[in-house]
């Protein structure tokens, strides 16, 4: 992931690749979370097909974050 953000961790003190998978993790929740508005908005506009859309990307959000958390605890307690 090349972006202007990397460190090596020298800034932040934290690994590049740790600093990834902390990012990854919390945007699936931010996602989780946005889904819940985004589905509201589209069962008050009647749209079923819409919100179960939202509905199955929410459940992938929180898939992702579950699996990041996961690897996240795998590489720090390794």
């Amino acid at each position: 992931m090349a972006t202007d953000t990397q460190d090596a961790g020298s800034t932040t003190g934290t690994a590049d690749a740790t600093y990834d998978i902390i990012w990854f993790v919390e945007q699936c929740l931010h996602n989780a979370l946005k889904m819940d508005q985004c589905i509201e908005d589209a069962e008050a506009n009647g749209d079923v097909e819409l919100a179960e859309f939202f509905g199955r990307a929410q459940r992938a959000s929180r898939r992702g974050a579950e699996q990041g958390k996961e690897l996240m605890v795998s590489r720090l307690t390794s």
